[in-house]
């Protein structure tokens, strides 16, 4: 097979779990990954604004709820992927949640995203199984083969200890990159005038 010129030039991305002091970086690195996200935007329709409250909403998200969770990272921060254990995906994002209103300028329009988040936990598979919230790659590093890596160590325990993956796709585009990964669409859903997501779950190999 074929190797891209970007391939033979950088080496293959060293991915660990992330530390306390990687926090703000990724908030912004997230950021900067969800600007054109679908999802996003309808949490924060002002083009003008959309870019600072993204930040501080990974900021917050990766402070108050990152304990909670597996953070994954590369060596140079990247990108990152957050993922709940079994059992534990409502003491993530969703719960989470709850609480940025009561968090002054987190979210400008509490009562519509709550609305969304509301129909994605309806949609949210009762089974035990491990739970992609949250993966992205810095703009500047895409094409590098960031999102496999931080895919690689958290599905490899789930085929290792049989376990299920389930993520929520907000990119049609990004369907094809989960499936090569094993994921596969079981629902669409349209959030409350806003975009649609893809609801994908993985079966261990």
């Amino acid at each position: 097979m074929a190797m891209t010129a970007r391939a033979l030039v950088d080496p293959p991305p060293e991915v660990r779990r992330a530390a306390g002091e990687d926090r703000s970086a990724l908030a912004a690195v997230l950021a900067r990954a969800f600007l054109d996200d679908p999802v996003t935007n309808y949490f924060y329709p002002s083009a003008r604004t959309r870019g600072a409250y993204a930040r501080r909403f990974f900021r917050v998200r990766l402070a108050v709820l990152g304990r909670q969770e597996q953070v994954w990272t590369t060596s140079d921060l990247a990108g990152a992927a957050l993922w709940s254990l079994p059992g534990r995906w409502r003491d993530g994002v969703l719960d989470g949640f709850r609480l940025f209103p009561s968090l002054p300028g987190l979210l400008p329009h509490p009562c519509r995203a709550l609305r969304g988040v509301h129909l994605i936990e309806e949609r949210h598979p009762a089974a035990q199984h491990f739970y992609l919230s949250v993966i992205g790659t810095d703009p500047a590093h895409q094409g590098r083969g960031i999102g496999s890596a931080l895919l690689r160590p958290v599905l490899d325990v789930c085929d290792r200890e049989r376990f299920p993956a389930y993520l929520e796709s907000s990119k049609e585009c990004n369907v094809d990159f989960y499936a090569r990964h094993g994921f596969r669409v079981r629902e669409r859903i349209t959030l409350p005038d806003g975009p649609s997501l893809w609801l994908m779950w993985r079966e261990p190999r």
